[in-house]
């Protein structure tokens, strides 16, 4: 399941943490990292899929 998480948070970085965390702040700190570079938004979904 976390390998198609990670596949998501590559895709679609937001999505991939609602999926892990849901609406919470790590949530809306991926929208506004994603929303300045996709990168940095990439680099966060990944990072706190692969934490849990």
């Amino acid at each position: 399941m976390d390998l198609l998480r990670i596949i998501i948070a590559i895709l679609l970085p937001p999505l991939g943490v609602f999926l892990q965390v849901g609406f919470g702040g790590q949530f809306w700190l991926n929208i506004l990292l994603t929303l300045l570079g996709y990168i940095p938004g990439i680099v966060h979904a990944v990072w706190i899929i692969a934490k849990k």
